[in-house]
């Protein structure tokens, strides 16, 4: 499924559901000790499928703990994100050298709670949200930004090394022409960033381009900086 909204050079894995006995890391079993089962299971899985993406790299696998800021920590020289929900783990990575930053994210493909969307969006974004409702009626519109937004905010922050919130990205989407194989819907958006964009190694971030797919219940986005 993720494979159809990323680029060449981004290696990814996906489960849509939990393998039993996944072997963690001492380190990421010290991390994840106390949780509960469903928590557990998530952890667990996404973390398998970030190393079989590795394997697909050709790199060995490692522990991938989290850090402060709840992101893994990547091994020197690779990028990328994970995501999960419920029936849906995934990872994606790629090589720094030819990818400066991956941001992924799954949601389920219904509406948001009361009240969520007012609090995760622009009015512009709400306007487009009305606007467009039925358009493409296979995918929730107010889902999918909420899902984009996480995406562009998990690409952002390694770049800059800076939360970003909710405000702070004014984002339109687009679906594609034609479903895909399946029947599954895919679109672009695009992240105009309304907050100074400077990067760590000097450079700005502007915009942020980005894929989604809706397809099985699930809403996935993807963002990758080149």
């Amino acid at each position: 499924m993720i494979d159809a909204i990323l680029p060449g050079g981004v290696e990814a894995a996906e489960l849509f559901a939990d393998p039993p006995d996944v072997t963690l890391f001492p380190e990421e079993e010290q991390q994840i000790s106390r949780a509960v089962a469903r928590r557990r299971a998530e952890y667990a899985s996404v973390r398998h499928c970030a190393r079989t993406a590795m394997g697909r790299l050709g790199v060995e696998p490692v522990a991938l703990p989290k850090e402060d800021k709840g992101a893994p920590r990547w091994p020197r020289g690779i990028v990328g994100s994970m995501t999960h929900t419920s029936g849906y783990r995934a990872a994606a990575l790629g090589f720094a050298l030819q990818v400066r930053s991956v941001g992924i994210d799954a949601e389920q493909n219904g509406p948001l709670p009361d009240g969520v969307l007012a609090s995760v969006s622009l009015p512009a974004e709400r306007d487009r949200i009305e606007r467009d409702s039925g358009t493409v009626p296979q995918v929730r519109l107010d889902r999918l930004l909420f899902s984009a937004k996480e995406a562009t905010y998990k690409a952002w922050y390694p770049l800059t090394r800076r939360w970003l919130g909710f405000e702070d990205a004014d984002i339109t989407v687009a679906a594609d022409a034609q479903a895909v194989e399946g029947g599954a819907v895919t679109g672009t958006f695009r992240s105009r960033i309304l907050v100074p964009g400077h990067t760590v190694d000097g450079g700005r971030l502007d915009t942020l381009d980005g894929r989604w797919i809706a397809a099985d219940g699930l809403v996935v986005t993807a963002v990758v900086v080149v």
